[in-house]
């Protein structure tokens, strides 16, 4: 029986690139999309290209009254098509980013980006607990901004902030079923997040490279091979810990 991933917000960006690096390990496929119903439908194929089952399911994590039918469709899929009760791996990742400085981030902002990055995966998680196989593995997305300070960041790194504590509750609360719980930090990625100010923006582009030890900005592509490491079986051992992908940003 292969593996099973559920991820959370990959029609696009590091999600997507995990979800496609998973299945180049031979992992099978849930994940979630918030509205892009053709963007979904074309990591499917690309998942299938591969060789691996993979089926979308619409979701807004910031939606909690939501989750029952989300898991309930979850349960669905995986008696009709996986012929499994349970599953090996959930990548708490969809999310989306703020750009505004302490003055100027309102209520409602704030709000949304602890329900987008904290609310969210916290009750998603424990309403998909039971159904995580023993000895699974949880992988929460959080940010290098948790360790160095960009101004106009602040609502955002305080919510993947609090990503990187529950993180560490999570591990020691499910370590009775050999759950191993961990957060991935990347750092600045040359993706469509953030109105695709670090791919697009030549001058922002040189200056995260110029602080980066390896010398460029990162890609998907480095964010998604990380992520099919730490869901691997050789990285058993580790549960609890922040592991930054950032190519040595700010050392």
């Amino acid at each position: 029986m292969n593996k099973l991933a559920i991820i959370t917000g990959a029609s696009r960006g590091l999600g997507k690139n995990s979800a496609l690096a998973l299945a180049d390990k031979g992992i099978d496929v849930i994940f979630t999309y918030h509205n892009n119903v053709q963007a979904a439908q074309d990591v499917i194929e690309e998942i299938k290209q591969k060789g691996q089952k993979a089926f979308a399911l619409q979701f807004d994590t910031r939606d909690f009254d939501a989750i029952p039918e989300f898991v309930s469709q979850v349960k669905g899929l995986l008696s009709n098509e996986f012929a499994r009760s349970d599953f090996d791996y959930l990548l708490n990742n969809a999310g989306t980013g703020l750009r505004a400085s302490v003055e100027e981030t309102t209520y409602e902002e704030l709000e949304n980006m602890l329900a987008i990055h904290v609310k969210g995966p916290f009750f998603l998680t424990q309403a998909l607990l039971p159904h995580i196989k023993d000895g699974g593995h949880i992988l929460n997305i959080s940010s290098g901004l948790v360790r160095f300070s960009m101004p106009g960041s602040s609502a955002y790194a305080m919510a993947k902030g609090a990503v990187e504590v529950m993180t560490r509750y999570m591990a020691k609360e499910f370590a009775n079923r050999q759950i191993r719980v961990n957060t991935l930090a990347p750092g600045a990625i040359a993706t469509d997040f953030g109105g695709g100010n670090v791919r697009d923006n030549q001058q922002v582009n040189q200056m995260v490279a110029s602080v980066t030890a390896l010398g460029r900005v990162g890609e998907a592509d480095d964010i998604g091979k990380a992520v099919a490491m730490l869901l691997s079986e050789d990285s058993g051992w580790i549960t609890g810990q922040r592991i930054e992908a950032s190519g040595g940003m700010f050392l």
